[in-house]
């Protein structure tokens, strides 16, 4: 009679498959004030920047710190970043309204390519700002700076219809959001300028990446 042989033998090893790490990038929402909110909620340090479309600084940060903030910091869930607006003038305005169509999932690309395409439409806008002909009322003036200044040009590349901007343009909560963040930020807050930053509440001296990337948790390697 044949000796059987242990079933241990025959057992085949159970490979172990770890989960994939989160990328906290992707995930974006709307904060309670109104703000972007980008990566983990739960992230123990929170960066929050205040902007104005039309200030170039903020241009050249975006530009700057956006690819190692995502990569350094957000997407291993280390900080979120969330994006407020500090509205200076009526062009920034109309940019901050536009920013916010169609929602948190198409936010950070809409924002990044406001400031990457800035050049170009700041220059329309300056012949705009010479034209004395222009409407009173608050958004038919709003709709006429996006239509005449690049603005809607640059989002309708984008995938956005002219009706989905006018509408966006028009929209009241948008409106009500972008104000309360601009009255946080000058008054409240008390930002000395744009771009302006806080790190878990405490508001950071000075205005460059630099300066920023010296008030967070050293970067993931």
């Amino acid at each position: 009679m044949k000796k059987l042989l242990p079933l241990a033998l025959f057992a085949l090893p159970v490979a172990v498959i770890a989960a994939p790490a989160a990328n906290w990038v992707s995930r974006v929402t709307i904060s309670a004030i109104g703000g972007h909110a980008m990566g983990n909620p739960a992230a123990p340090t929170k960066l929050i920047e205040y902007v104005s479309y039309t200030c170039s600084h903020c241009a050249h940060f975006v530009g700057e710190a956006s690819a190692p903030l995502k990569a350094n910091y957000v997407k291993g869930g280390k900080v979120s970043v969330e994006v407020r607006n500090a509205v200076r003038d009526k062009y920034d305005l109309t940019a901050a309204l536009l920013a916010r169509c169609g929602g948190p999932a198409r936010f950070m690309g809409n924002h990044e390519a406001l400031f990457a395409n800035q050049d170009a439409w700041m220059d329309q806008l300056q012949t705009y700002d010479r034209d004395a002909t222009k409407p009173t009322e608050q958004i038919a003036a709003l709709r006429d700076i996006g239509q005449k200044t690049g603005l809607y040009t640059l989002m309708v590349k984008r995938g956005y219809t002219p009706a989905q901007l006018n509408a966006c343009i028009a929209s009241p909560m948008a409106m009500k959001q972008i104000m309360a963040m601009t009255d946080e930020a000058w008054n409240k807050v008390k930002i000395s300028g744009t771009p302006g930053f806080t790190v878990n509440g405490t508001l950071v001296a000075g205005s460059d990446w630099g300066k920023l990337q010296a008030a967070l948790p050293p970067a993931a390697r």
